[in-house]
């Protein structure tokens, strides 16, 4: 296989520019929150790269605001995204045919696959692998078990995240190129689009959950609403709620003011009887 991760940088971006990428990746949970989860540590790692690519004001100002919609990947590899957005953001550049949403489908279509197997790997293997090293070891009252937990979690992981940010970016460049050149751009920014928008409706229905706990009918025969919901037509409440959200959402109301209406429903509906665990 002849991809490389330290090539030669003949663009605009070069390696220090991603070095910056690498560092400024670290406390990308810092800023982590329910409205857009990890959009904030996103920009703030693109940043130098943004400035760079966009020196004009209002550009960089259309720039941040693309990398500051709802994102969510595991930090730990979060620099491969990063990697491949950078690569996108520099062929905007050289390209002024270049479609800017393709960037954000494509970070979209990576979210949920990366997360899974971030996920996988670094909290339910890497962690107990040095769970178990240097908890046996602090067990016996030695230094030595938290160390090695911080070393055995760590060492693998600070490697990962730097080679990651260079495949991102490497992976990202040729592939763009070669779309391109072949012309099926097009066809392939959409199909990402479309796996975006299937990793959202698949967070959707498994971060959000309904239960109408009144019940209709006596005795041991009576069922909850949301039995007889989900026999008609399952999820769709997960669905209406969805929509009312979008709605708000469309009406320009603020995600902080939706996110306590729902909480004031919630509760109510709980304290009420409506609504059940």
């Amino acid at each position: 296989m002849s991809f490389k991760i330290h090539a030669e940088y003949d663009k605009k971006l070069k390696k220090q520019d991603l070095m910056k990428v690498f560092f400024r990746s670290i406390p990308y949970e810092h800023s982590w929150n329910y409205e857009r989860m990890g959009n904030v540590g996103f920009t703030f790692a693109m940043l130098p790269i943004l400035k760079k690519l966009y020196p004009n004001k209002e550009e960089l100002s259309k720039a941040m605001k693309r990398h500051l919609e709802l994102y969510n990947v595991t930090p730990y590899i979060s620099t491969l995204p990063l990697g491949i957005a950078s690569a996108m953001e520099e062929a905007n550049v050289e390209n002024p045919n270049f479609d800017t949403s393709s960037i954000s489908s494509v970070k979209l279509a990576l979210m949920g696959p990366l997360s899974g197997i971030g996920d996988a790997f670094y909290w339910g293997t890497l962690r107990i692998l040095a769970t178990g090293i240097g908890g046996a070891l602090a067990l016996q009252g030695k230094i030595l078990g938290p160390i090695l937990f911080f070393l055995v979690f760590n060492i693998p992981h600070y490697i990962i995240r730097y080679l990651c940010t260079f495949l991102g970016y490497r992976f990202g460049s040729d592939v763009i190129s070669k779309i391109e050149e072949s012309g099926l751009m097009q066809k392939v920014m959409q199909c990402a689009s479309i796996i975006g928008i299937m990793v959202v409706g698949a967070m959707t229905k498994n971060m959000v959950s309904i239960n109408f706990a009144t019940k209709i009918g006596i005795g041991k025969s009576a069922s909850t609403v949301q039995s007889l919901l989900d026999g008609i037509f399952p999820g769709s409440t997960i669905l209406a709620l969805f929509g009312i959200v979008y709605w708000m959402l469309k009406k320009k109301i603020n995600p902080l003011m939706i996110m306590l209406i729902l909480l004031v429903v919630g509760i109510a509906g709980a304290y009420f009887g409506i609504l059940g665990a």
